[in-house]
């Protein structure tokens, strides 16, 4: 029983050693995928925690009004966040501040190469933090039931299958479905590769406003200093969040750290959470 314990550790440590090489080679290639010009990701300076060590809190449930697809038809943005993890970010199609919505397509771009990769598509339904916690409350054969049994690990879905990006724009007199089209390219139809990426606009600023006050994305225009005339370019800071499937904000990246790998560290924490409570509602008389 130990030696099996043991070889499936290993098992998660060769995982997430093929899922950081996966990451780092995404990285490198980002720039690359991407159709703004831009250098490489550059990887982290600092150790985040590791999935599953620390909680994200629910800071506020994500607002929802209209939206459109590319296909000009209104719908809920309910309808993009809920049901999966969801990492949401506002931007506009003109935008040219690296530290702006470029970084945010560039990071999405790289999670999006990143989970369609062998490393991240064969993941098992055990870990260690739900053995533990299990064996705590219950006793060592529920935990061994809940980390996979004596037949093993039970394989459960992909993570790509379990998370969706989505872009909005908070530019709708410009980023109309069509232009929102264009600048997402080919990830419209890439084939089912990695999570699903949804580009989104809205008909007016009438029904764009109270998502982004929501959010609280603040968005105003840049003033011409010359003549103190609104410019074309919206003055914004940069915020992505990230949704648990329930439609709770968990998490609010800024450009500071808004990074493939502490997102990443970030959304296994969730599916953690969410596997751990599953196995120890099970468990309940």
């Amino acid at each position: 029983m130990r030696f099996g314990r043991a070889a499936r550790r290993a098992g998660g440590a060769l995982r997430r050693v093929a899922a950081v090489a996966t990451l780092a080679a995404c990285l490198s290639a980002a720039a690359s995928a991407v159709g703004h010009e831009a250098a490489p990701l550059p990887p982290l300076d600092f150790d985040p925690p590791r999935p599953g060590t620390y909680t994200l809190h629910r800071i506020m449930r994500a607002p929802d009004g209209e939206v459109l697809g590319l296909d000009g038809h209104g719908q809920r943005l309910s309808d993009f966040t809920r049901g999966r993890i969801t990492l949401l970010g506002f931007i506009y199609t003109t935008c040219t501040d690296p530290d702006g919505c470029p970084l945010a397509y560039r990071v999405f771009e790289t999670l999006k190469q990143a989970l369609a990769a062998p490393a991240f598509r064969e993941r098992p339904q055990s870990n260690a933090a739900t053995a533990t916690a299990v064996e705590a409350r219950h006793g060592y054969a529920e935990a061994r039931r809940a980390s996979g049994g004596l037949g093993g690990p039970v394989a459960r879905p992909p993570m790509s299958s379990m998370i969706q990006l989505v872009t909005l724009s908070f530019d709708p007199l410009r980023d109309t479905p069509a232009v929102m089209r264009q600048y997402a390219g080919s990830r419209v139809n890439d084939g089912g590769r990695g999570p699903r990426w949804y580009f989104l606009t809205t008909r007016s600023a009438r029904e764009l406003v109270p998502l982004v006050e929501g959010f609280g994305q603040d968005v105003r225009h840049a003033i011409d200093r010359s003549n103190g005339k609104p410019r074309r370019e919206l003055s914004h800071v940069l915020k992505v969040f990230l949704i648990d499937p329930a439609g709770f904000v968990r998490e609010i990246y800024t450009s500071t750290f808004l990074h493939p790998q502490t997102v990443l560290n970030d959304i296994e924490t969730l599916l953690m959470e969410g596997q751990n409570a599953n196995e120890l509602r099970r468990l309940k008389p």
